[in-house]
């Protein structure tokens, strides 16, 4: 019998795929089969001809877990698919099937399995299939991510553990994640004091790592679907801060910040020549990523021979206002992708660190 792991989370964007990876990276050290699944897809992909969760076509993509994808991602959801529900399109129990012979199947080839629940405990709900009640289903424990505070953590473990516990699934640990490095022996000891009377163990998760939470500017290409003109070996570079420029040119010099994407209408000259050459100081080039510009007015000649002259990465769109290119990207859930291998080998390394794998092996083992 397979041992199987459910990671669950407190929340979106706390980090359930983060620890997938890293989960299934240290078990494979220690077990010749590892195996993973995420039950419920809700962001669709197309991958090696069939239509799958995105977490679970990154996973077998780093993995090589090929013949193990049509297992993977049992049920997505698309957008349609709650009305179809509603409306008796849909059978809510086909789903159930599909989740629990997929992982079946899985069971049958594979020594451990990580399984990656969707957004917070109810998430699915609409389908019966919430994460507490796939856990049920799939007889797994539960390993919950939360995220790094101290009072919220504590709110957020009680309200999403309810639903685990009414479908009578046990948290065996809770995993705060994004812990500031300075507050994270006192965050943790101050978690472990709050859930002494619990049976679920505390284990620390990854500090908060800018490297692994901020998009690179091919991800913000993709984001936008715009093409990416000038230097192209700075594609995969990290980008820390996103700054509007609108104030004075000197202004806007004088506030920028190490690895900035800055978004500049296309009739601001001065301020697109100014940084133009600032990209071209040694000095300057660790503080912007490169340009983006919005505006229906087109990039005078001259301005746009020193832009390219310049070789500064940039995006260029007349459809959108600077206002919805900010909004965009910071509303943007950053998701890893299979191919930001610098981050992926980052992730590997720091789990390695950061969690203790025997520990959690042993936490569900029975």
């Amino acid at each position: 019998m397979a041992k199987k792991l459910f990671i669950a989370a407190t929340g979106q964007n706390i980090g359930k795929t983060t620890a997938s990876l890293s989960l299934v990276h240290l078990a494979k050290k220690k077990y010749r089969r590892v195996g993973f699944i995420k039950p419920l897809g809700p962001k669709v992909t197309e991958y090696k001809g069939l239509t799958v969760d995105k977490d679970a076509a990154v996973i077998c993509q780093v993995f090589n877990m090929g013949r193990d994808l049509p297992y993977m991602s049992p049920v997505i959801i698309h957008p349609d698919s709650t009305r179809r529900i509603l409306n008796g399109e849909l059978d809510p129990e086909d789903f159930e099937q599909k989740v629990v012979h997929a992982c079946a199947a899985l069971e049958k080839k594979c020594d451990f399995i990580i399984i990656e629940g969707s957004g917070h405990p109810g998430v699915g709900s609409v389908v019966n299939l919430s994460n507490a009640r796939i856990a049920k289903l799939l007889n797994a424990k539960v390993l919950m991510i939360t995220g790094g505070g101290v009072g919220n953590v504590i709110d957020n473990v009680y309200m999403n553990k309810a639903l685990f516990d009414k479908e009578e699934v046990e948290v065996r640990a809770i995993m705060p994640n994004k812990l500031f490095p300075e507050k994270r022996e006192s965050t943790l000891n101050y978690l472990e004091k709050a859930f002494s009377s619990e049976s679920f163990k505390v284990v620390g998760g990854f500090n908060y790592q800018p490297v692994l939470a901020n998009p690179t500017l091919n991800r913000i290409a993709k984001i936008l679907d715009l093409k990416i003109s000038g230097n192209k070996r700075d594609v995969k570079r990290i980008i820390h801060h996103l700054q509007i420029g609108s104030p004075s040119t000197q202004r806007v010099t004088e506030l920028l910040r190490d690895d900035t994407l800055l978004i500049v209408t296309s009739s601001r000259d001065e301020l697109l020549v100014t940084l133009s050459n600032m990209y071209q100081i040694p000095d300057y080039r660790d503080k912007i990523v490169g340009l983006l510009i919005p505006g229906i007015h087109e990039i005078s000649d001259i301005t746009q021979q020193i832009i390219d002259r310049s070789n500064i990465p940039y995006l260029r769109t007349t459809n959108h206002t600077t206002g919805q290119l900010y909004r965009t990207i910071n509303e943007d859930v950053y998701k890893l992708q299979a191919e930001d291998k610098e981050k992926i080998d980052m992730i590997k390394k720091l789990s390695e660190v950061r969690f203790n794998f025997d520990e959690l092996d042993a936490l569900f083992s029975n």
